[in-house]
């Protein structure tokens, strides 16, 4: 089959690799039918390199047909359409029974210190083969695959695969009241952004300083301010009563703009050897806090931030001494997409309130995934949201 692979830094190709089989009973094998390139296969195109082998499948958000199915599996059958949540989880441990699919204690990677493992993402998360690909094996098929109907076009419901959770947990753990700022207004801020107005949210305020990404926003009733503004902070405050908003989303993670000291850092990382880079990159911080800082200036006293940009780096400063003074609840973590799944499914079945339908701006063949990073990663030709087709 073809799928797309990882190759060093900016460099993915798409190769011929061995098709995946039913290795366990409880396994299935899907045939993928749309898959979606994210924010987060975006650190593995730039620094995430120490964490990942040439060769290595990518891909965490894909949706298809079930095409065969372990002598266990009854839960879904050849013919199936599915969607696979990011995060591989068995939806029976203590953790799946808290909602916290993220950290499954059965796919928890140990040896890393980290949680659940993930779809097509690095040995940080099991360097399970990803779903930029043609067929793609998935575990846990009586617990982990999605039934979605069938009919509506697969940009009806791929998004649950990692976008609609996420924004849908961002908003859930910002508990924004009245008023909410979305620092970052890619695909999962946009998303976010969409989620707290149908939630009724009064005040929703998008940051960005990507024209196309702004008048995405904008255009589904968002008010938006420029990053670059200098005087953002009190721009908001003007928005918000004069005291902020009452919760932050950070959409924007290690993505952020404005540090050139860290993107320095995040350069010299990358050209370190990957025995040396990876332990730096578990014990020192190389992101840019740009927007974490941002939020916390925004935010208004006894607020809440909501974290769903990924951050990297181990050490990184927080200026907890402004937290405290300020009374800010912070939240966070990868998102659990089966906890938030029968909140999420029945706004897609009918009517599309969230805009899903026409979200993706681009619809490519798998075989232009090396084209599709480089658009997106460089923000070119109006790249907000990309869906490859195998």
């Amino acid at each position: 089959m073809k799928a797309v692979t990882w190759h060093g830094k900016r460099d993915v190709r798409v190769d011929s690799v061995p098709d995946p089989v039913v290795e366990d009973p409880t396994d299935v094998v899907v045939r993928v039918t749309s898959t979606g390139l994210c924010g987060s296969d975006l650190h593995l195109y730039e620094v995430l390199g120490p964490f990942i082998d040439v060769g290595d499948i990518l891909g965490h958000e894909p949706m298809g047909v079930v095409e065969e199915v372990g002598p266990e599996v009854t839960e879904v059958k050849p013919g199936d359409r599915v969607v696979i949540p990011f995060n591989v989880s068995c939806g029976t441990c203590f953790m799946c029974g808290r909602g916290l699919q993220s950290q499954c204690e059965t796919t928890q990677v140990r040896e890393q210190g980290t949680g659940a493992s993930l779809f097509g993402y690095t040995k940080l998360y099991g360097q399970v083969p990803g779903g930029q690909a043609e067929y793609l094996r998935v575990p846990f098929g009586n617990t982990l695959p999605i039934k979605v109907p069938d009919g509506p076009p697969d940009d009806r419901f791929v998004y649950l695969s990692d976008v609609l959770p996420t924004a849908w947990q961002a908003v859930e753990y910002a508990d924004p009241g009245d008023s909410l700022v979305v620092l970052g207004l890619g695909p999962i801020g946009d998303m976010a952004t969409r989620v707290a107005g149908h939630r009724g949210v009064g005040t929703v305020i998008g940051v960005d300083l990507v024209p196309e990404r702004m008048a995405r926003a904008e255009a589904h009733g968002v008010t938006v301010l420029d990053a670059r503004d200098k005087d953002l902070v009190g721009h908001i405050r003007e928005l918000t009563g004069g005291r902020g908003p009452e919760a932050v989303v950070d959409a924007v993670g290690m993505e952020a703009h404005g540090a050139p000291v860290a993107k320095l850092a995040h350069q010299a990382v990358g050209l370190l050897p990957d025995a040396i880079a990876a332990p730096f990159m578990k014990t020192a911080g190389v992101d840019r806090l740009h927007a974490l800082r941002l939020a916390i200036d925004i935010v208004r006293r006894g607020g809440t931030i909501s974290l769903s940009g990924v951050y990297g780096g181990m050490a990184d400063p927080l200026p907890l001494l402004t937290l405290f003074d300020k009374q800010v609840q912070l939240r966070m973590g990868q998102a659990n997409v089966w906890r938030w799944v029968p909140e999420i499914l029945p706004l897609l079945t009918d009517e599309d309130p969230l805009g899903v339908d026409s979200f993706a701006t681009h619809h490519l063949p798998l075989d232009e995934a090396p084209h599709a990073y480089e658009i997106f990663q460089r923000k070119r030709d109006g790249a907000v949201k990309v869906l490859l087709r195998p």
